[in-house]
């Protein structure tokens, strides 16, 4: 406790657990303070406590100038610190009519109360990939600037220009939101100044991500598109107001969440390009014999055999893959982008187009030769399920090269592949195995030209899947950050 004449005391306990609560002087936009009217057993007149913001409590006390200047000066010093500053007063009051205001009261100044809020060692991190990431943040408090500016500087946000809830009131509407791209700061606000903040930056089509833990919060948290509220330290009102409830009451918490909801977009996109890449070869070489009157390639066992790759790869393959070196150094999408662009589905198509190119020419040219039936789809086949596997690799990642792919880590994929080459194994060079499937005997000569037909399919995919990168990025580059 900081005094008015600035005298440091400590530790100081005396409670009264006897005292019974009279009145309360809630807080208010005109008047940060909020008092207390207490009445002890043996007492005859009320004891009233109140706190606030330190020029709240100096504007209760009705203080000289000079005296009011000195002590907030102290206050501020202490703000400086990076402290929370509280002012304390009390003062008596006979009963029983008690006023109906808070200045009826003839307070005397007790002191300043500095609260330290240590910063969390994450938070700088945090803010600097939320910059990298396009995302805005701000900091809407009720401390004083001087608080504000220095925590700021510790977490690393501009602190350069702080608008105060009094400045706040005498913006217009037009007037905030040409300060939101560069104010970060917001001090000495009140509820209802945080809830327009918040519809501010809704009202130029920005998503907002809301962060509170007290009842004041509420009307912020629920109307933000994403209200957050903290868990350890939350009142029952905030987080029932909001959507998310961070059991650590981190900051970081919420950048890792971001982390991992682009993580989880990425990989949907993969799965479901992967999906229908794969499945324009197999319906092309179901329809394509009945058009020209080829033997069928592919029949309802070849069906089964190549689920039980493209399932597990939809479902746990791309599911488990990493995200992407760049996941947090590009800016948010855009609001109207789908999940099935159409330069996803053009990308997805063309795959499917090369691969299904491939395995006819392989089918074809193998009749053409002169092999039987059998020998043409067991080539064809074999070619279509290296190039499945082909498509899976390209499509765990969209920015590294196809070295940085086998080197990123997903058991999942790797089991799905090995599983896959053992069947095929199993079913080239078992005789039984030949005979369900409807195969050929593979020669030395066969293996190599289907190694060589999966080998050149798979460089079209990596330089259509690299090309396709290139346009999204330069893509990224024109979409606005949210």
């Amino acid at each position: 406790v900081l005094h008015a004449h600035g005298v440091r005391v400590a530790h100081r306990d005396h409670r009264h657990r006897d005292w019974t609560l009279v009145r309360e002087y809630p807080l208010s936009s005109a008047l940060l303070a909020v008092s207390h009217v207490w009445r002890s057993p043996a007492g005859t007149a009320y004891v009233v406590a109140a706190k606030g913001a330190p020029e709240a409590i100096v504007d209760l006390c009705h203080l000289a100038p000079a005296e009011a200047q000195r002590n907030l000066e102290s206050a501020r010093c202490l703000a400086a610190e990076g402290l929370r500053v509280l002012g304390v007063a009390r003062a008596r009051f006979g009963p029983p009519a008690l006023p109906s205001g808070q200045h009826d009261f003839d307070f005397e100044l007790a002191g300043f109360v500095g609260l330290v809020d240590p910063i969390r060692p994450r938070v700088p991190e945090a803010i600097r990939e939320c910059r990298s990431a396009g995302i805005h943040v701000v900091m809407i408090t009720g401390d004083a600037p001087a608080t504000a500016a220095s925590v700021a500087r510790q977490v690393g946000l501009d602190a350069e220009e702080i608008v105060t809830g009094l400045e706040l009131e005498r913006l217009g509407e037009g007037e905030l939101a040409a300060k939101l791209d560069r104010v970060q700061i917001f001090a000495r606000i009140v509820p209802e100044q945080k809830l327009r903040i918040v519809r501010a930056f809704q009202a130029r089509g920005d998503v907002v991500a809301m962060t509170g833990d007290g009842v004041n919060d509420a009307p912020a948290l629920a109307a933000a598109q994403i209200g957050i509220a903290m868990g350890g330290r939350g009142t029952d009102v905030a987080r029932e107001a909001a959507a998310l409830v961070l059991l650590d009451d981190d900051f970081a918490s919420i950048v890792d969440a971001v982390r991992l909801g682009r993580r989880i977009y990425d990989n949907l996109k993969k799965s479901t390009s992967y999906l229908l890449a794969v499945h324009v070869p197999i319906a092309g070489m179901s329809v394509l014999p009945l058009l020209f009157g080829w033997p069928l390639v592919l029949l309802p066992i070849h069906i089964a055999f190549l689920e039980l790759i493209i399932d597990p790869a939809c479902s746990i393959a791309f599911e488990g893959e990493p995200e992407e070196a760049d996941v947090m150094k590009r800016p948010p999408r855009a609001l109207a982008e789908r999940l099935f662009s159409r330069a996803s589905v053009m990308r997805s198509l063309s795959q499917g187009m090369s691969i299904l190119v491939f395995v006819a020419g392989v089918f074809v040219l193998s009749l053409w030769a002169g092999r039987s039936d059998g020998d043409a789809r067991t080539m064809a086949f074999s070619v279509l399920v290296l190039a499945n596997l082909g498509l899976i690799l390209v499509d765990r990642s969209r920015t590294g090269s196809l070295w940085s792919a086998f080197r990123r880590r997903n058991p999942a994929f790797w089991w799905i592949a090995g599983v896959a080459l053992v069947l095929l194994t199993l079913v080239l060079g078992i005789p039984a195995l030949r005979l369900i499937f409807g195969f050929g005997v593979l020669s030395l000569g066969d293996g190599a030209v289907v190694a060589g037909a999966a080998a050149a399919v798979s460089g079209v995919l990596w330089l259509e899947a690299v090309q396709a990168a290139r346009r999204e990025r330069h893509g990224r580059r024109t979409v606005p950050g949210t």
